[in-house]
């Protein structure tokens, strides 16, 4: 085997990898598959750590993760793809960095190995052994990596900036108690 062809072989399995654990992911939220909730059961935990409203952020968070994981392993549009599972994720993330880093501790630590996972991919692109490789990269052009993290950036951004915003307003006039009873 070549060098380029462990190149490929290997942004093959880092995408089968990190698309299929992202479209089960997305599943769990859209149809209640592998043990999800569903988007009515997501949709309430959504609403609990602060994603309003609740549904509608189930569904955007299960479409990213169920559509961008599925086109990450096919290797198709990977720029767009690797961009909307990684905005994912940075949503993910917010919910879990009150917890620090690790994840045994309910930290951030796997939401942002597979933001940093899709983003290399979306950087790197797919390898010849995909779907916009066979398409010519018609949906995979240079100028689109930027493009997608930009339009992801600013969406995310909005998102988890009004997400904190709603936490802050609801923390606002508790006081912790002074003594411990």
């Amino acid at each position: 085997m070549t060098c380029f062809d462990r190149r490929d072989l290997g942004l093959l399995l880092l995408r089968l990898g990190t698309g299929g654990v992202l479209a089960a992911h997305g599943a769990q939220k859209l149809l209640g598959w592998f043990g999800g909730h569903g988007i009515e059961g997501t949709g309430q935990f959504m609403e609990s750590v602060g994603y309003s409203p609740g549904k509608a952020s189930a569904t955007a968070a299960g479409l990213a993760e169920a559509g961008g994981g599925t086109l990450l392993a096919l290797g198709l549009a990977t720029p767009a793809a690797g961009a909307a599972a990684a905005g994912a994720m940075v949503g993910a993330a917010a919910v879990h960095a009150p917890s620090g880093f690790f994840a045994q501790a309910g930290g951030y630590e796997y939401a942002a190995s597979l933001a940093l996972t899709a983003t290399g991919l979306a950087v790197t692109g797919p390898g010849r052994l995909s779907v916009d490789h066979a398409l010519g990269h018609a949906v995979n052009r240079n100028w689109m990596v930027p493009a997608a993290f930009a339009v992801t950036a600013a969406a995310t951004a909005l998102v988890v900036g009004a997400r904190n915003k709603r936490l802050r307003k609801a923390a606002e006039g508790e006081q912790e108690p002074l003594f411990d009873a």
